[in-house]
């Protein structure tokens, strides 16, 4: 096994019968609010971190308030521990009918002096990874003619952004990945789907703030970089883009697949 922990404190599972959902990068910043948020809706959810200590302190805070999320620490950068880790998910808890590909990684930087190891990372991660976790999950899902992906890539994917050609790329890159795997399950009943958010208060955010002119620049533009900043006036937050996946996963959203939902205010002007 390359699950660094399979067990699942806290809640075993939520109502009977439930659905189970695997929420990845779920130790923090959007995953946790996902997982908050599939959860307060009565699905059984599967907690996934490379970060074993912070996502087992995530998931006490979550079951405390009576949530049912169980901890499973996994790298989704490695096609073993992928398999695995959804084997588990099944084994503890039942099928897994939704998957939401959330883990991420920012590594910023212009291109001219941007590492070869910033680069690998950053695609392992945030392309690799939901290729890896989308094909685990469809193998099971297509057998049983149901399912549904979410992947959050990033608005980046559709808007160049200076100093994060890599982040952007990859997110690109998770995007298309997403919608051709779409295509190709949708014969079995399984959907998939792209939430793509813009800039949202959490710490990969805030680790790019040099200066308490930070937040103020993300909201009002910053034409050296060629941002045109918020029309909304306001960055996003968490919740913004965890309903906009409780949606695109829903029997709401039964008849979408192969969608792209931008959350980021208005920020990439509709692209």
């Amino acid at each position: 096994m390359n699950l660094i922990n399979p067990s699942a404190p806290g809640a075993p599972g939520g109502p009977v019968g439930a659905p189970t959902a695997i929420v990845t990068g779920a130790a923090g910043g959007i995953g946790v609010q996902v997982a908050r948020t599939l959860a307060a809706r009565g699905l059984t959810v599967a907690a996934v971190d490379k970060d074993a200590g912070r996502l087992t302190e995530t998931v006490e805070k979550l079951t405390a308030d009576g949530l049912a999320v169980s901890a499973f620490a996994a790298d989704v950068t490695s096609g073993a521990a992928a398999d695995d880790v959804v084997e588990a998910v099944e084994r503890a808890l039942g099928p897994v009918e939704y998957l939401v590909n959330a883990a991420g990684v920012l590594r910023v930087g212009e291109v001219s002096g941007y590492r070869d190891a910033d680069w690998h990372d950053t695609f392992a991660v945030n392309a690799t990874g939901v290729f890896l976790m989308s094909r685990a999950a469809v193998r099971r899902m297509t057998g049983r003619g149901r399912g549904a992906i979410v992947t959050v890539a990033s608005n980046a994917a559709g808007t160049p952004r200076t100093e994060m050609a890599a982040y952007a790329a990859s997110k690109a890159a998770a995007v298309m990945f997403t919608k051709s795997l779409g295509l190709e399950v949708a014969r079995y009943g399984v959907r998939c789907n792209i939430v793509a958010p813009g800039s949202t208060d959490t710490p990969m955010l805030t680790s790019m703030w040099t200066d308490e002119y930070g937040p103020r620049g993300t909201v009002e533009g910053r034409p050296e970089a060629f941002r045109v900043g918020i029309p909304l006036g306001r960055i996003g937050r968490p919740e913004h883009v965890a309903d906009a996946v409780d949606f695109l996963l829903s029997d709401r959203a039964a008849h979408i697949t192969l969608h792209e939902l931008t959350v980021d205010g208005g920020a990439g002007l509709g692209a």
